[in-house]
C-alpha cells in the first residue's frame, strides 16, 4: 500500500498517513527486538502529539518489522537509577493512547511481551498473527508489570489478568481470542487490521467518531489514569527497595540464576 506521505519520526519509528490522510500508520522498525525503550517511547508520544488533533482521522494503525511485534521494555531502564523515568514516559505515554480521540488498532505478530502487551493493551484493538505469544514474563524478574496490572483486569477480566500477571506465563493467539484480548487471528494481522479500518472506520463522520470514543471511556480512563499513579509509585518507592527486584534485575542482564531472599 503507497502511503501518501511518508516520514521517519526519530529513529526507530516510521510514521505516514495513507487513505486521504484519514488513517495514521505507525511501524517500530528496530526487530528483531522492538524494544520499548526511551527512545521508541519519545517517538511514538512524538508521532502521536504531532497528528492526533488532525481533524480529518479516523484512526491508528501500530504494527512492527520483523518477526516478532516486540520483546518488551529495555532491562537497563528498570534499573533503579532509571525506573521512575522510563515508568513516567511510558505510562504518559499509554494515557495519550487511552486518550486518542481517534481508534487506534495494533496488528500483532510473534512475540508481544512485557512493555510490548502494555502497549498494545493502550489500544482499541488487538489483531493477532496466528503466530501470535502473549504474556507479563516481569514477575519472572521479581518485579511487576505496572501498566498491564492496569489495563488487563479491564480488558479480559481479573481472574485472566492475574493469571498472566502473577505467572509470567505466555498465551497463543488462539487463547488470547478466547479470553478477549485480541480481536482477531489470522496469517496476516496487518491486512486484517487495515481491513476493518477500511470496513467499518474509513466511511464515518471523523468528527462523530470522536464523541462515540470520549463516550466509551470516560469512566474507564478516570479509573485507569487512577490506579496506573498508584501501581507506578508502588513499583518505585516500595518494590525497587527490595533484595530480590534488584536481583531479578540484574541477574537477567547478567546471564545468571537469581538468588532470591523473599525480601
Amino acid at each position: 500500500m503507497s502511503p501518501d506521505r511518508l516520514s521517519l519520526v526519530k529513529a526507530p519509528l516510521k510514521v505516514w498517513l495513507e487513505h486521504d490522510g484519514s488513517l495514521l500508520h505507525l511501524r517500530l522498525t528496530t526487530p528483531k527486538a522492538n524494544l520499548i525503550d526511551a527512545v521508541m517511547i519519545a517517538a511514538l508520544d512524538s508521532a502521536l502529539t504531532e497528528h492526533l488533533s488532525n481533524p480529518d482521522l479516523n484512526g491508528v494503525i501500530l504494527d512492527a518489522e520483523g518477526p516478532h511485534f516486540s520483546f518488551g521494555a529495555s532491562i537497563e531502564e528498570h534499573m533503579p537509577d532509571q525506573c521512575a523515568e522510563m515508568l513516567a514516559s511510558l505510562h504518559g505515554l499509554i494515557i495519550k493512547m487511552l486518550e486518542s480521540p481517534v481508534p487506534i488498532l495494533v496488528a500483532v505478530q510473534g512475540q508481544c511481551l512485557g512493555g510490548g502487551l502494555e502497549l498494545a493493551c493502550g489500544t482499541s484493538q488487538i489483531f493477532a498473527g496466528d503466530d501470535a505469544k502473549f504474556g507479563q514474563p516481569e514477575i519472572k524478574l521479581a518485579v511487576f508489570a505496572p501498566a498491564a496490572s492496569c489495563l488487563l483486569p479491564e480488558r479480559i477480566g481479573q481472574a485472566n489478568a492475574e493469571d498472566l500477571l502473577f505467572s509470567g506465563r505466555s498465551i497463543n493467539a488462539v487463547d488470547a481470542l478466547r479470553i478477549g484480548l485480541v480481536q482477531d487471528v489470522s496469517d496476516n494481522p496487518q491486512k486484517a487490521a487495515v481491513d476493518w479500518f477500511e470496513k467499518h472506520l474509513e466511511p464515518l463522520s471523523a468528527s462523530s467518531i470522536r464523541f462515540a470514543v470520549q463516550a466509551a471511556r470516560l469512566q474507564n480512563l478516570d479509573r485507569i489514569k487512577a490506579k496506573l499513579a498508584h501501581v507506578e509509585k508502588l513499583y518505585v518507592e516500595e518494590l525497587m527497595q527490595t533484595h530480590d527486584a534488584l536481583e531479578g534485575l540484574t541477574a537477567f542482564v547478567e546471564k545468571r540464576t537469581a538468588q532470591w531472599e523473599n525480601s
